[in-house]
């Protein structure tokens, strides 16, 4: 199986899908939450984004979608090219699918050896082979502080830049196998999860493409669109649930004169909502899931 969708009922729920409308899905993936949004369109449109050139391939024959390998980062360029502007809601399920994680060859996973990759998008220049063999030590310090939240951040840029001097590091297990020494006893998994994870962000510019699309949903969105976001980890929660309360990062609400608040969305779901138990036993990788809803002022 390709991926298995997260939260599918309460994201279908979340979207208030009408049969005329124009949606998004930002991450098509195994393309789960695109087949449910288009069972319930009639004369409506779907236009699903993936950078993932095997994610394309999981398209579905359906005359109410339209594909685009392309990050979503692009989204408003491509639907003013197709003219399908304002949209009636967008979707984006921000995890990495289980069978990037699981295909060693793409370099995202912890346990199956592989190239040190890790481009969503293979037409990208830059892996995570040249983040771990080229950046300076101060440089690989700060994406592991920054998108890891690693613990001893100092410790693991150090190893590395001591060993790539005897030989460039090539692969996921040579890299495994260099910093589990240091992870902690009993916390092996978290620790590496933590430093493939920044390598991911950085190597991807993740966060840099969601503060990106989601200033552009705003702007592409009709009055009263809805906008669904389903995140994984605290940095990109904090940014969505920022971004939903005050259209900023910070999360600071900008007041009027009159002390209005001036805000482009108004937030449906003040907590996010969480996979329910029986999700999570079927689907261990949803746990940390994160859906939030917002819609256009």
């Amino acid at each position: 199986m390709y991926h298995r969708s997260v939260m599918l009922v309460e994201s279908m729920e979340a979207l208030a899908i009408r049969p005329d409308g124009i949606y998004v899905d930002a991450t098509f993936g195994g393309g789960g939450h695109s087949r449910e949004i288009l069972k319930r369109l009639k004369q409506g449109k779907l236009f699903a984004f993936d950078q993932d050139a095997e994610a394309i391939e999981n398209q579905v024959d359906d005359p109410h979608l339209t594909m685009i390998h392309s990050n979503f980062r692009h989204l408003k360029n491509f639907l003013r090219l197709y003219n399908a502007l304002p949209v009636d809601g967008i979707l984006a399920d921000l995890g990495i699918s289980s069978h990037q994680i699981d295909d060693g060859d793409r370099g995202f996973s912890t346990r199956n050896d592989g190239i040190l990759d890790m481009r969503m998008d293979k037409r990208q220049k830059i892996t995570a082979k040249q983040v771990v063999n080229e950046y300076g030590e101060g440089k690989l310090r700060g994406v592991f502080k920054l998108y890891g939240e690693v613990r001893n951040f100092r410790r693991a840029a150090g190893l590395i830049v001591t060993n790539r001097k005897e030989q460039p590091l090539e692969t996921t297990g040579e890299l495994v196998s260099l910093l589990k020494p240091i992870s902690g006893r009993g916390k092996e998994n978290k620790f590496l999860a933590q430093i493939f994870q920044a390598l991911r962000i950085e190597v991807n510019q993740e966060l840099e493409a969601l503060k990106e699309f989601l200033v552009q949903c705003v702007e592409v969105l009709k009055p009263g669109g809805r906008l669904v976001v389903i995140s994984y980890h605290s940095l990109e929660d904090k940014l969505v649930k920022h971004f939903f309360r005050a259209g900023n990062w910070t999360g600071e609400v900008t007041k009027d004169f009159y002390g209005n608040a001036i805000v482009p969305l108004e937030v449906i779901n003040r907590k996010p909502i969480t996979p329910g138990e029986r999700e999570i036993e079927e689907n261990p990788r949803a746990r940390s899931a994160r859906l939030r809803i917002a819609k256009k002022n």
